[in-house]
């Protein structure tokens, strides 16, 4: 209903409800005036008599020759007259209140049935746009309206939009899967072009070493020469080796993306120590520590809990201390903290190194982006696992600079 038809209505029953009171209004002052009327003409009857008790027979007989109205315990009552004899008729008075409340009246009932109307088109409207919707029909716009139902439209709308949404990010992921294909081509190229170009070294290097002993043709070349190409060997074996080690990374977090991306990750949430989860995180990278000369800091704390799987937590903690860990400096520390309020757990961790550059920190999170400070040590992925693992499990992830140097991981877990 718009809202011209409902000051339309509103208008209408205000009139109903005036017509209606005023004439039960009228009705009320006849019926006082004619009772006020007839009490003055009593009183004025019985001074005049008792001045003048001659004169009671005269005014008998002018009472007796006109018609006055209402009734009083006075002297004029006790002469057989009522208030209806003043000359005011009960019809006079009553059928014109009566013809102002049935108007008043019907026009409330008229301006019920035209609310009760629109109201109904406008439920009949929302309930055929729902099974438009439902069907797969069009028109996803609303027509603006300013009425009662304007906040369920507003609502209807709201939810009706974002499923369009979701459905939308469903078909674009399912048209990203060819993208996602091409990508991962494209990250195992490197690695496996390395792994080609190693072992095509390892067949020259053969090559020219079986021509040394055959030129040489003596026990002390062969030696020095089976040392040093056994030095070579190790040091292309090793290269295989890492190359592969980072192929089977690479498959594996590809697997867990595809887990999160449909969905099948499944999560054990439950209320977990956030300092059993740093400690554990930093165990796991011990090695790692000493191999950097990085210490890792987790201040003990109070217990603070949040609702989350250890395990996948853990995981996606271990991500950003190690990318503190390989940005930080030889003899530095990466800090650990957690603070609760009543809205999230809070954890962050933050290195003393140079930082993030300012324009990678907006890509930090996207999948298979390295910013031109990374090491050749990753392959873009461990960021946008930790930020998949920590949404799912209704918290947020963000990335920023401290003001006085080194870069800062900074993680809420919302209670509700």
């Amino acid at each position: 209903m718009s809202k011209k038809s409902y000051r339309r209505i509103t208008a209408l029953s205000v009139l109903a409800v005036g017509l209606m009171t005023a004439a039960a209004t009228a009705y009320l002052l006849t019926v006082y005036y004619r009772r006020v009327c007839f009490r003055m003409l009593g009183g004025f009857c019985e001074s005049l008599i008792e001045k003048n008790p001659d004169l009671r027979g005269t005014v008998l007989e002018l009472l007796k020759t006109q018609d006055f109205h209402m009734a009083g315990e006075n002297i004029v009552s006790g002469f057989g007259y009522s208030p209806s004899n003043l000359g005011i008729t009960d019809g006079a008075v009553l059928l014109p209140a009566l013809i102002g409340f049935l108007a008043g009246g019907a026009l409330l009932l008229f301006s019920f049935w035209y609310w009760h109307r629109k109201s109904d088109a406008r439920i009949r409207a929302l309930t055929g746009y729902l099974e438009r919707i439902n069907t797969g029909g069009q028109g996803l716009l609303f027509t603006p309206s300013d009425d009662e139902f304007s906040k369920l439209q507003d609502e209807i709308y709201k939810t009706v939009t974002a499923l369009f949404k979701t459905r939308e990010e469903a078909l674009a992921a399912r048209n990203n899967f060819a993208e996602n294909l091409s990508n991962i081509a494209h990250q195992l190229k490197t690695p496996i072009t390395s792994v080609s170009l190693t072992a095509q070294m390892m067949k020259e290097h053969l090559g020219d070493t079986y021509a040394v002993e055959t030129a040489q043709g003596n026990d002390a070349a062969r030696k020095e020469t089976d040392s040093s190409m056994t030095c070579k060997m190790r040091a292309h074996i090793k290269e295989i080796e890492r190359q592969i080690n980072r192929l089977t990374h690479l498959e594996e977090a590809l697997l867990l993306l595809s887990r999160i991306d449909a969905g099948t990750l499944s999560f054990d949430r439950k209320p977990t120590d956030v300092f059993t989860i740093l400690s554990l995180a930093s165990d796991n990278l011990y090695e790692l520590s000493v191999q950097k000369g990085v210490l890792v800091d987790v201040p003990e704390t109070e217990e603070m809990r949040a609702n989350v799987d250890l395990n996948w937590t853990m995981e996606a903690v271990m991500n950003l201390m190690k990318n503190c860990m390989e940005a930080a400096q030889t003899g530095t520390v990466v800090h650990c903290s957690c603070e609760e309020n009543p809205l999230y757990v809070e954890i962050r961790i933050w290195d003393e190194g140079e930082g993030f550059a300012k324009e990678d920190i907006p890509h930090l999170f996207e999948r298979f982006y390295r910013g031109e400070k990374a090491k050749n040590t990753g392959i873009g992925i461990g960021l946008s696992l930790s930020k998949a693992i920590i949404e799912r499990q209704n918290g947020i992830i963000r990335a920023f600079n401290l003001p006085n140097g080194g870069a800062c991981y900074e993680i809420r877990f919302y209670i509700q």
